[in-house]
């Protein structure tokens, strides 16, 4: 799924809902996914790894559609590589 259709997928099933619990509460509900996906990477298995990430991503998009932000555009900012010296891989120091 690229993500357009996962924005779209997200506005049409918690759309409403998001909106109506707003931008301070989904900023929390990410923020308490993110704590959920570390501790999957520390100490779960591949499922669990899945399942957050993909918690995660949900809720990253749920904010985005809040505040007007299309994820495919925003994302393109790493489309040549490294986005502060344009290399891959970065040659930053």
């Amino acid at each position: 799924m690229d993500l357009a259709r996962l924005q779209d997928v997200i506005e049409r099933t918690y759309g409403a809902r998001d909106r109506e619990r707003g931008v301070p509460s989904t900023v929390a509900w990410l923020a308490e996914e993110m704590g959920e996906l570390a501790q999957a990477v520390r100490k779960g298995d591949q499922a669990q790894r899945e399942h957050e990430f993909a918690d995660v991503l949900a809720w990253v998009a749920s904010l985005a559609n809040q505040v007007g932000v299309d994820l495919t555009h925003a994302v393109e900012r790493y489309a040549s590589g490294c986005p502060t010296c344009g290399s891959v891989p970065c040659t930053c120091p």
